[in-house]
């Protein structure tokens, strides 16, 4: 059992009501489809349980949200508060459009919040300033601009190389992925031979002996296809639509998920779109940067999804194993204790 987000590596916090999952203050589960998450109220991601895990949990789960009066429903989907603090999400057979709204729209909108909360405390900042600038500026020969334009240069820095994902590559290598690096991804159509894929600019570890501020002694690039490519894009998309997502955006993203189902068949797709040729930005050609912000956030929404579906097939993959190791003991069990003229019977009668 994980106490962190897979994610953003938050501690996930506890809950006394569910006994057969006491980690998370929000759970959400499809009884019918036997799907147990633990959102993260940091990032507001989706945490799938293991398969093991799960069921005595749904079943708490199912039991505590019918005796809450605090909740909220949709035909297909609920909102429930517990009394010592627990929410649980109520999934039952939603359709995409509003399971997308519910499970997203909380991490997008949560972003988008803090760059307002961001860029209003950098409005601030600079009011303070300004004023101080301007003297020390007539005293040093530096304009007002030039004081803004270096502190705008100093941000744009520090942004720029932000870390937003630590990966492995194909190698073995740990990887250090900056937002510059997601932003210059490059996403490759595929053809006959290879599926789609991602070439990825990255960093190559950190030198023990530089500051913090001095970044990767070593750049280097990687090219993944087709499921680990979707991986990867699942992992660096966050730190590409870091500004979050409107109402409108959102609604965009999730039609155009709706009229391309097919995970790979979307992603070459926005490879196209990526690599069109442009007057203005040919330099950005082929690169995640050259697509609109509602493909972005597809890409993101999408990849997620399907990372889970094949995460989820590999649980029925596990369940089919254990039932045929089961099937197995049990027909030993049976046959042990049967005459030895009564299995030959059984033996002729089904053709053996």
């Amino acid at each position: 059992m994980y106490s962190t987000c897979l994610f953003c590596h938050t501690e996930l916090g506890a809950n006394e009501a569910v006994e057969h999952f006491p980690v998370g203050r929000r759970l959400a589960f499809d009884a019918a489809k036997g799907r147990l998450w633990v959102v993260c109220r940091k990032c507001e991601r989706w945490n799938l349980t293991p398969v093991e895990e799960r069921w005595e949990a749904i079943e708490e789960c199912e039991r505590a949200f019918r005796g809450t009066k605090l909740r909220v429903s949709t035909e297909h989907i609920g909102l429930g508060r517990l009394r010592e603090g627990t929410e649980l999400v109520h999934i039952g057979a939603p359709l995409r459009p509003e399971f997308a709204a519910w499970r997203y729209g909380d991490q997008f909108g949560k972003r988008r919040k803090r760059q307002i909360v961001m860029a209003g405390a950098a409005l601030a900042g600079a009011a303070i300033v300004v004023p101080f600038g301007a003297a020390a500026g007539a005293s040093l020969g530096i304009g007002v601009w030039n004081i803004f334009g270096i502190t705008r240069s100093a941000t744009g820095y520090f942004e720029r190389n932000r870390v937003v994902a630590r990966l492995t590559a194909p190698d073995g290598r740990p990887i250090i992925v900056r937002l510059h690096h997601v932003q210059d991804a490059m996403l490759l159509r595929g053809d006959r031979e290879y599926p789609w894929g991602l070439r990825l600019e990255h960093g190559i570890g950190r030198n023990p002996r530089k500051a913090w501020w001095q970044y990767d002694a070593q750049s280097d690039h990687t090219v993944v296809h087709g499921e680990q490519a979707l991986r990867v894009a699942g992992q660096i998309l966050p730190g590409m639509n870091f500004q979050g997502a409107s109402k409108r955006q959102l609604k965009e993203a999730i039609t155009l998920i709706e009229d391309h189902r097919d995970p790979d068949a979307f992603f070459r797709a926005a490879a196209r779109t990526a690599n069109r040729p442009s007057w203005h930005y040919e330099s950005r050609r082929g690169t995640l940067r050259q697509l609109p912000a509602e493909i972005l956030l597809a890409l993101e929404m999408i990849s997620h999804e399907e990372s889970e579906r094949r995460a989820m097939e590999g649980d029925l993959q596990l369940l089919e194993e254990m039932w045929k190791e089961a099937e197995e003991i049990a027909a030993i069990s049976d046959d042990m204790f049967l005459p030895e003229d009564i299995s030959r019977r059984l033996d002729e009668m089904k053709g053996r």
